[in-house]
Parts: structure tokens; sequence; C-alpha cells
């Protein structure tokens, strides 16, 4: 295979600052990998043999070096799990759906820093001799895997090359050869560093040492190639990966990347269709590099990718950052001859664009929209299978035709969750507070129950529930039932005016549901029709979130574009919206 073509390593450098030599019989060294000294003038050479777990010899016959495998085995055939990022979240003080989650970390790096902390485990700031490290080494005897650890710090904390350089020495001078597990997070420091040099030296080794690689290191090696001059590597090994494997967006957007960063567009138009193809969403930076390109260069293709990669966001109700919103604004500014003008801006709750006085697209769905929805949701979430396993068919059968035997709602509410809004306070009493406060509208109103709350008790007083009853139609589900059933089929079956009143997120039933064009559907029906109690002052005052009259969604007049964009350093649930618009104005 091409990829596996002989390579020299005269033009390979040597790593480590300190002379190494030792015998090695021929035998048992499978080759000597040379690698890169930062003092390039005083060139020094260590051997480095290999064994059967850390090191393969290339087999000129082997298909490809891609290992599917989600583990790597080191030196000793222990395995390492890979990292997982994830995070965790607050909700945003001002709207249920509005942005304000907090940064999130993920339990792997917590539990690194955890042991970094309680061992003291800090990288030194200029490299270190063997026998330096060997005795910084001895102090941590309780660490089991010192260079790993120490590696990973060094990652974290960028420290510089050379400091890197000296540990794989002592690592090479201790063990004679330095494992897969080093080498790639030595890697890794040098994409992060973007050390170009540095990024040759380990690609031309591991084509070499390695029959195989994991998906890291692969990923490692396009992110590090694409921005270089050897950019076009990264698109044999992108090449290699589809032979086993879906390549991960981060892959697709690397060497697009590299091909705009070329001005190789078609190039970069027919990778970008491609990841689409195969339903990956390209990160925010992958199209901020084509709006950086657009803005550099003139071509007619090019904007019409522009304006598809609006659509796409609109389609697939994606929010841009504010760097990718900067970079937008940017382009449009400087599309010759259209003279478009863009401003941020925040959109009351009357849907009317500040700036150029446009009204937003209605958040409520049209009449074809909303029978689809319904019909989807009533055979998906309402009839799904996992309903019956809270609720029976004949409960449900009963509750609907209690509701088809009333006429439709204006308000359907999930009392026991309205009444647990306050942990101060009788339960019965906040909830016929809030019944009393609705039905002062002339409202319809049907509550949602359970059967509990008809047999008295200090939090459900019989005669408080018996006042209730007189002002709203109310429904008692068995007490083992899953009431969010019975919440959407009321709304829905009462029609596009009812409400729901509950602060339930409803997420697990928004799952449920089979296709991403309907769980769009749901989320812009949810916001448009769901009431939050956000404050309750019994005997006092009661205060429900506005629900917003217009969607949150890319949107376009032809000489207007509104596009609404998360903060810098503002994190979304998936069930929140961004509160800041950029509206770009044709004059």
């Amino acid at each position: 295979m091409a990829f596996f073509r002989p390579t020299s390593f005269s033009s390979l450098q040597t790593l480590g600052k300190y002379p190494m030599f030792w015998p090695v019989p021929r035998r048992q060294q499978l080759f000597a990998v040379i690698l890169h000294l930062l003092n390039r003038k005083h060139v020094k050479y260590f051997p480095f043999t290999t064994t059967s777990q850390s090191a393969m010899p290339v087999d000129p016959k082997a298909t490809h070096m891609l290992s599917t495998k989600t583990r790597s085995k080191g030196r000793d055939g222990e395995e390492e799990k890979g990292r997982a990022r994830g995070d965790t979240s607050s909700p945003h003080p001002f709207s249920l759906f509005s942005a304000g989650a907090a940064k999130r970390r993920s339990k792997k790096q917590e539990e690194l820093l955890m042991i970094s902390q309680k061992n003291g485990i800090r990288p030194p700031e200029k490299p270190l001799s063997v026998e330096e490290w060997e005795e910084l080494r001895g102090e941590f005897k309780g660490i089991t895997k010192f260079e790993d650890v120490m590696l990973e710090q060094m990652i974290k904390c960028n420290s510089s090359i050379d400091v890197a350089k000296s540990l794989l020495s002592m690592v090479a001078m201790r063990k004679g050869d330095i494992g897969y597990n080093l080498l790639v997070k030595y890697l890794a420091l040098c994409v992060r560093q973007e050390q170009v040099a540095e990024i040759y030296d380990v690609y031309d080794i591991m084509k070499v040492r390695f029959k195989t690689l994991e998906t890291g290191a692969y990923s490692l090696l396009i992110k590090g190639l694409s921005g270089s001059n050897r950019w076009r590597e990264a698109l044999l090994l992108l090449q290699d990966i589809k032979k086993v494997m879906t390549p991960s967006k981060g892959n697709y957007g690397d060497c697009i990347k590299g091909a705009l960063n070329n001005q190789e567009i078609n190039l970069a138009c027919e990778l970008y269709h491609e990841m689409l193809a195969k339903d990956l969403i390209p990160n925010l930076d992958t199209l901020q590099v084509f709006f950086d390109t657009g803005k550099r260069v003139e071509d007619n293709q090019l904007k019409s990718e522009l304006l598809g990669i609006l659509l796409y966001l609109r389609e697939n109700q994606l929010y841009p950052g504010e760097a990718l919103m900067q970079s937008i604004k940017l382009w449009f500014e400087r599309v010759p001859g259209e003279k478009w003008e863009g401003h941020l801006t925040t959109i009351k709750n009357s849907g009317k664009c500040p700036v150029c006085n446009q009204n937003l697209e209605t958040i409520h769905l049209s009449q074809e929209e909303y029978n689809a929805l319904k019909e989807k949701i009533i055979k998906d979430v309402i009839q799904g299978p996992d309903t019956f396993r809270k609720t029976t068919p004949q409960e449900l059968e009963e509750f609907q035709n209690f509701v088809e035997n009333h006429p439709p709602y204006d308000i359907v509410i999930d009392g026991l969750n309205v009444a647990n809004i306050s942990n101060k306070g009788n339960q019965s009493q906040i909830l016929l507070d809030v019944v009393f406060y609705l039905a002062q509208q002339n409202l319809r109103l049907l509550v949602l129950g359970r059967k509990h709350m008809l047999t008295g008790s200090h939090s459900w007083k019989r005669h408080i529930v018996a006042a209730m009853q007189k002002k709203a139609d109310f429904f008692f589900a068995e007490n083992v039932s899953e009431d969010d059933p019975f919440l959407l089929y009321a709304t829905l079956h009462s029609g596009s005016h009812c409400k729901f009143l509950t602060r339930d997120l409803l997420r697990d039933h928004k799952a449920c549901l089979p296709d991403n064009l309907t769980r769009h559907l749901f989320f812009k029906w949810q916001r448009g029709h769901q009431m939050v109690l956000s404050h309750y002052w019994s005997g006092k005052k009661i205060k429900f979130q506005p629900i917003l009259t217009y969607d949150t969604v890319v949107q376009t007049t032809g000489d207007t574009w509104h596009i609404p964009y998360d903060e810098q350093l503002v994190e979304r649930y998936s069930y929140e919206v961004p509160t800041k618009w950029l509206c770009l104005q044709r004059k």
C-alpha cells in the first residue's frame, strides 16, 4: 500500500538532550528510531528497541494501519481507557428555555486533577537530566504510571516541548523503548503547540513502527498535518479511516480547513457535503473557516455554499457561537455591491427587531405542522410502549373518553408539579391559589392529579380539593401512573390555542419522537405553549414566565437576516435557546 512506502530515517533527527549509547543485539532490535533534538547544532542519538506489545513492525501486506479499538495496550498489556468529555450545567435565571448553562468538566479530567493535586505532581519549568527525572520519579513511588501522569500534566499546562523530550529521554534510557501511549501523548502536545517539524517526525516514525493506530492517534495526525504544507497527507489518512469506519466530524473539519487554507474550495465543499450525507453535524469552527475564506476570496460557488450553510443552521435549529457570528457579519458586510450592515441586538417578547423593525417568524405551528405533530405524539409518545409501563390501556382509554366528552380546554395543569413549586405552604393550598388565579381570567381549566389527593391528608385537605373542583375539571389517575402522556393528549386535543402548565421539560417524551424534524416541531410547539410558574408568594403574588411569540431560528426575508447566536462562554442545555441576535439588513 502506498501509505507504507519505505521511509528513510536519515532525514529525521534525535529526541533527547543527553547522549544515550548502549549496545543492542541486532536480532532483538526491530529498528532504530531517530527523533528530533531541540538543539539542532548538537545532535546526539539513542536507539529505540521495540516490544511485540508496544510497537509492531510494518507488514507490507497490511491493508491499513487503523485500529477501531477504543482502548490501547501499554508495555505490560494494561488497557487504558480513552477520555470522555462531558459537562454540567445550571439553568439560566431568565427563562426555562434561555441559554445560561455553566461550563462543564469531564469526570476523567477531574479525577486526573485530583490525582495530581493529591500527589503534588507539577511539570518542571525546564528540561531535566535523566538523573534528575529519576530522582523526581523516586519521590512518587506510589504512582504506577508516573510518566503518563506527568505527560498528561504537561499537556494540561502546555509545557515546553523541551521538557517533554527530556522526560521521554529518561523513559528511553530506563526501558530501552518509548511505548505507544507516551508517543501519542507527546504527539498531542506537539499538535496543541503546532510544532510542525515534531509532528512530521512522529508521523514518519509511527508509519514504520506501528502496523495499526487507534482513532485517537489518527485524529491527532490529521489535525496536525492539515495545518501544514503536508496537508494532503491528512486526506490519505481520512481515506484510510473510511475503509473501516465513519470518520468523525473533527476529522472532516480538519481536512476541510486544510483545503480552504490552501484555497481548494471545490475539495472543501465536497468534503463538507460528504460529511452531511453521513449525518455528521459540522463543528462551528469548521463553518467559521468557510466564512473566513469568503472574506478573502470572491467566488460565486463559495457564496452559494455560505448561504446554504445559513439555511442548514436554520433547518437543524443550530446556533452559531460569537466567533462564527462575527465571521458571518464581516462576510456579509464585505459582499461586493450588496451593502449589508450588521448590528447585535436583543429581541423583545413582541417579536419585532428593534434595529430593522422586522417582525420575526411566529412561534406557532401552521395547521399542517400542528396536525402532523399531533399525530406523531399520539402514536409515538402517548400510545408508545413506554406509556403502558406506568399506565394501563384501560386508563388511557378512560382519559381519552373524558377529554372528548368535555369542551376544549384553555390550560391543562400538572397538579402535583405545580403543588410542589414551593417547600413552604400546604400543597393543596398552593394548587388552589394557582387554579383560582387562572379561573379569574375566565379560562377553561383541566387539572391532572392522582387518586391519593382525594383521600384527605395534611397535604391534601378535602375541603380545598372540593373548592378547586368548582373552578376546574379534574382527572385523577392511578398513583403509579405517568401523567405526562395525559398532559400532552389533553393539550393537543383541545387545539392550538391550549397551553399547559408544568415545570417538567418533557425531554424523555421528546426523545421518543422518530426523527429530527418532528423533534424540532415538538420543541417549537413546547416553547410556544408551555407555561412555567416562576414566582409564588402565598396569598400575595403569582407570576408566570413569558411565552415567546417568535421562533428562535436563523431566518431571512431576502433583504434581512436574523441569526440567533450564543454569547461567548455561555453554554446551553438542549432545551434552551439564545437570547442574542445578529440583525443583517441590506441598505
